[in-house]
Parts: C-alpha cells; sequence; structure tokens
C-alpha cells in the first residue's frame, strides 16, 4: 500500500508503552524512516543513557533531549520515538505539536510493568523499590500524556504489529497527518 505521510508522527507515553517496537513496525508500514531521539542522544554523546543520568543529571539530559527533537522534526517526515519523559516539557509538547503530530500509547501500569521489570537499562526505575517508583511516575505522567494529539489504548494481547496497525487506522482520521496515496 502506498501511504502519504505529511508529517512526524511522534509516539509518546510511559517507558515500556511500546514506543520504539511500535514505531519500526509503523515506520516500516509507511515506508518512512525511524529515528529514536534516545539513541540519538546515545550516539552523540557516546555514553547509555543511565551513564549521562548518573554523569550530568536530569535536567542535562532533558536539555539534549530538547535539542535532538528540536532537530529531529525539522527533517523529512517519519516516525520518531521519544523517551518517557520527552512530552512532560511544555516546550517538547509545543514543538511536536507545531511540526508533527504526538500519539500516546497508552499503556496500563500493569502492562508497563510487565515490560520494564526484569530490564536494568531504566534509569528512573534503579530505586529500591522500583515499581513504586514506576506507579509514581505512571500516576504523575498520565495526564500530560492525556494532551496528546491522538491516543492509542495498547492492551498485552496485541503484537506490534497489532498495534501499529491500530496507530496507522487512526492516523488516517488526520488527512493533514496521512493519506493513503492513490494505489491504495
Amino acid at each position: 500500500m502506498n501511504w502519504k505521510l505529511h508529517k512526524t508522527v511522534v509516539l509518546v507515553g510511559m517507558m515500556g508503552a511500546g514506543k520504539t517496537a511500535v514505531g519500526k513496525a509503523l515506520a516500516a508500514t509507511l515506508d518512512v524512516p525511524f529515528l529514536d531521539s534516545d539513541a540519538e542522544i546515545v550516539s552523540a554523546a557516546n555514553m547509555s543513557i543511565a551513564e549521562i543520568f548518573e554523569r550530568d543529571g536530569e535536567s542535562f539530559f532533558r536539555a539534549r533531549e530538547s535539542e535532538v527533537i528540536a532537530r529531529l522534526l525539522e527533517g523529512q517526515p517519519c516516525v520518531l520515538s521519544t523517551g518517557g519523559g520527552a512530552f512532560l516539557a511544555k516546550r517538547n509538547r509545543e514543538m511536536i505539536s507545531t511540526h508533527g503530530v504526538s500519539v500516546c500509547l497508552d499503556a496500563s501500569l500493569e502492562l508497563i510493568w510487565s515490560r520494564v521489570r526484569n530490564k536494568d537499562t531504566r534509569p528512573l526505575l534503579r530505586t529500591a523499590n522500583p515499581y513504586e517508583t514506576l506507579r509514581d511516575l505512571y500516576d504523575t505522567r498520565a495526564g500530560i500524556y492525556a494532551m496528546a494529539d491522538i491516543s492509542v489504548e495498547a492492551d498485552a494481547k496485541y503484537s506490534i504489529e497489532d498495534m501499529s496497525a491500530r496507530v496507522a487506522k487512526t492516523l488516517l482520521s488526520r488527512p493533514d497527518v496521512l493519506e493513503r496515496g492513490d494505489d491504495a
């Protein structure tokens, strides 16, 4: 199928919501580039996000994150996965709204916990009680993620491809963002 993407699709939501996996599948479906703001930061800094947090702190990381998102939004329309905290900054939300469309992958706390509980790559969960920390983050962030232009509910029964198809179908409701091409 031929697609015409007019604006960058910026996937937002909690860590473990599926932004990277669904983003890669969606980009492949739409035949556009997939970019990941966290991967771009890691590449530029030549260190992991956890190392950046440890060495320079979260505020330094968030400033670099905003710079990277701004740069990526200037390029051709693509699918952009952002870190879980990126959408919390008002300036990032405004940039994304102006230059793209935000899509929240809305996953329940239980689903997110099932995906992140056995991973040590989440610096914000390196606490004495990671579930409680995750719950607090979830409670704090849910209202902000609800500000996204579009929200697509995640479910454990959906495969990555199912979620990608659900996002694409939802995006088709926004002809300013996505249209089927002539041969569709």
